[in-house]
């Protein structure tokens, strides 16, 4: 980051015998569209080589050294080629700045009116030499959407927002540190997880007792002014019925005051909770509410200290720039076999739901068993219509792999008298994605987004992670 917004190294590639001053346009229109765009630039500067531009290798070096100096604002490289590019000054520069950051590979157009020997790009060939150095070095990259394009052009605009959202998935996910808030609910052997596996990835799991976070919560005075102030943000944040009475609001406030203040000592990205049924037995409140207004803030908080499902909602939050909620697989929807049913009690951030205030109140099923006095603090609504990307990582012991499976489809506005949090969703060959999800072992927990942004969960967690990715069409 720089200044606050994504910050991408520009690396312009030329070649001396085409023509050099395509080159010197080229970087000019790139740095033009990229500020148009919103994006910071770090690139060399043009008294550093005889063209401004890379070519030999000790003109990638010089480049690789101006990046170093600002390692820690670079999150992407953008290669561009505005005439064939010599492969050796490019990969030089990359290999030598050793940023370990997404690479975008551009090609700029030929006109077929100016393909003479004073005005031919061959950009179209030299993209292929490019490529085939960063496969020799292991320099994983991102192609453009069309072999070649004009930097000004619509479909490479677009390339660049999709790779403003791997970058961030990318180096998001290695530096995440991943709060384990409490223990797995011992009936749900599903939530377990390879925490080694994660670290591989630069994933951190941090974890915590939920006795010291409940009582820290116990300790908080009632005239605490963060409890005050967090009383006030929970009223605002959707109705609560009469019925339920202040000391239970009050509960949930303080929890919610410690669950925070704990995120943030310790740079907490995302977190799993223990949901159930300690907190309602030994502290008399649900955890939804507190996870909601976390993700609605983009801290992502999944249930039954799914860890995995944390990550997964991470991912996605970091791809589109959006709340994430996790859901269940829970329902079919009567017939239809590419609808289904998917609930929770539940957590999900306040802009899942459609305009109405949503309802705050106690969890239904568990109120029943663990009484209703001991569960106020489910979110409560109807997830309005719209598109939708969903995510499932998780760990494979076995084969020592981290897969998932990821696809789009839409929240729709069926009808569904479930209680809860309530999505109906649409997703193309449904029964295919059941069956695989089936077959390969994985969780019932999901994570899903109000956008469509699978191609860059693909790009980022296959291509610069590693990870085994089942992209469901």
């Amino acid at each position: 980051m720089k200044d606050g917004k994504l910050c991408f190294a520009v690396i312009v590639g030329t070649r001396g015998f085409f023509n050099t001053d395509l080159a010197v346009h080229g970087k000019r229109d790139m740095l033009t569209v990229l500020d148009s765009l919103g994006f910071a630039t770090i690139i060399m500067p043009d008294t550093a080589t005889p063209t401004g531009c890379v070519e030999s290798t000790e003109d990638g070096i010089a480049c690789a050294n101006h990046f170093k100096k600002h390692a820690d604002e670079i999150d992407g490289i953008i290669v561009t080629l505005p005439n064939f590019g010599l492969e050796l000054g490019i990969v030089a520069a990359i290999h030598e700045s050793k940023l370990n950051v997404p690479v975008l590979l551009h090609a700029e157009d030929d006109d077929l009116d100016k393909i003479d020997v004073a005005h031919r790009r061959d950009a179209f060939c030299g993209k292929l030499s490019v490529a085939n150095n960063f496969i020799q070095y292991g320099i994983p990259f991102t192609n453009t959407t069309l072999h070649t394009c004009k930097v000004n052009s619509k479909v490479f605009k677009d390339d660049v927002v999709r790779f403003s959202g791997v970058c961030r998935v990318v180096n998001g996910l290695r530096k995440a540190r991943i709060g384990a808030i409490g223990a797995r609910p011992a009936d749900f052997q599903t939530m377990r997880v390879s925490e080694k596996l994660l670290q591989r990835s630069g994933v951190t799991v941090v974890s915590v007792d939920h006795s010291e976070i409940i009582f820290d919560a116990l300790r908080l005075a009632d005239d605490d002014k963060r409890v005050v102030d967090k009383l006030k943000e929970i009223r605002a944040y959707g109705t609560i019925p009469a019925s339920i009475p202040d000391k239970n609001i009050l509960k949930q406030a303080k929890y919610t005051v410690v669950v925070e203040k704990w995120i943030a000592d310790n740079r907490i990205s995302a977190a799993g909770i223990q949901c159930w049924t300690s907190i309602q037995k030994n502290y008399g409140c649900a955890t939804c509410l507190t996870m909601s207004m976390l993700g609605e803030v983009k801290v992502p908080c999944a249930c039954e200290v799914d860890v995995a499902g944390a990550i997964s909602m991470l991912a996605l939050t970091l791809a589109s720039d959006n709340a994430s909620a996790l859901l269940d697989w829970n329902n079919n929807y009567g017939e239809d076999r590419n609808k289904c049913v998917n609930t929770h009690c539940s957590n999900y951030p306040k802009s899942f739901f459609g305009t109405d205030d949503i309802e705050i109140s106690e969890l239904d099923v568990l109120g029943t068993t663990l009484g209703k006095d001991n569960c106020f603090g489910a979110v409560k609504g109807k997830v309005r219509k719209g598109p939708m990307t969903y995510l499932r990582v998780s760990t494979d012991d076995f084969t020592g792999k981290i897969k998932a499976y990821v696809g789009e489809g839409d929240f729709t506005d069926d009808p569904c008298a479930m209680a809860g949090g309530v999505a109906v969703c649409a997703i193309d060959n449904l029964q295919e994605l059941m069956n695989h999800i089936v077959r390969n072992g994985y969780e019932h927990h999901v994570g899903m987004v109000r956008t469509h942004v699978a191609q860059i969960l693909q790009e980022a967690l296959q291509n610069y992670l590693g990870w085994e990715i089942y992209l469901h069409n």
